[in-house]
């Protein structure tokens, strides 16, 4: 009988980290919102952008002229969810990915891409309700996803800051990693880091309309959108915590 040398165990070939680590669900969104502007800038138009902004950004003087000539509103049925996906330039699309990248991340992780698409959204139109209260008349429009990114913010204030539980398995007594508790309204503000994390974002959004009468310059930044959008995730978070 010949004997059939075996082949000594090879090593077992590294494993590739990916590249980005970011979720999928936030790349896809991302994705989206570039894709979006890059279609908007290189391949439509003046007169299409116009259209674009038309039928897409949010006017909430549509529901001043309603009373006029009602098809004028109908945009009003997806313009709050849809001028979250329009930007008025790449530093303004920048500066949403990168917000939205720090806090959307911690939300997709605790409840997964559908939850934290739908605060994004619910937040952009809750944003975009506290926009039409204080500019209702003065023909404005509202185009990006800062209103969304708010509301994942808020939404994320509402854990990343409370302490780690850890709980213990009853059978092997081994520690187990139990996550961080969704804190109440009273426990956001009772935790110092959280506490002032907010009270500072807010004020610092509350205070934009004061630049332009301080420095004279045309700072166009939809503050309302922000506080709203904020509010929005911060008290509507709870929706999505899982019954255990």
């Amino acid at each position: 009988m010949t004997e059939v040398p075996q082949t000594p165990d090879l090593p077992e070939p590294p494993k590739r980290e990916p590249i980005l680590l970011l979720p999928v669900p936030i790349m896809a969104l991302a994705g989206v919102l570039v894709t979006i502007h890059l279609a908007s800038t290189l391949i439509l138009n003046p007169d299409a952008q116009y259209e674009l902004l038309f039928w897409f950004a949010f006017l909430p003087y549509r529901i001043v002229v309603a009373g006029v000539d009602p098809s004028l509103a109908v945009p009003l049925i997806w313009t709050p969810f849809s001028h979250a996906f329009l930007h008025a330039g790449w530093d303004h699309l920048l500066v949403n990915l990168a917000w939205m990248v720090i806090f959307a991340t911690p939300v997709v992780r605790r409840y997964g891409g559908g939850p934290m698409l739908a605060l994004f959204l619910l937040s952009a139109a809750g944003g975009a309700a506290m926009f039409a209260a204080t500019t209702l008349h003065s023909e404005i429009y509202l185009i990006g996803a800062s209103g969304g990114v708010a509301g994942l913010t808020g939404a994320a204030i509402r854990f990343i800051f409370q302490p780690v539980l850890i709980g213990q398995n009853p059978e092997t007594g081994e520690r187990i990693v139990l996550g961080r508790r969704l804190a109440s309204i009273g426990q956001v503000f009772a935790n110092p880091r959280s506490r002032w994390f907010t009270l500072i974002w807010l004020v610092l959004n509350a205070a934009v309309p004061l630049v332009p009468l301080l420095t004279g310059s045309d700072l166009a930044i939809a503050w309302q959108a922000h506080l709203g959008g904020f509010a929005t995730g911060f008290l509507l978070v709870g929706l999505f915590e899982r019954k255990v």
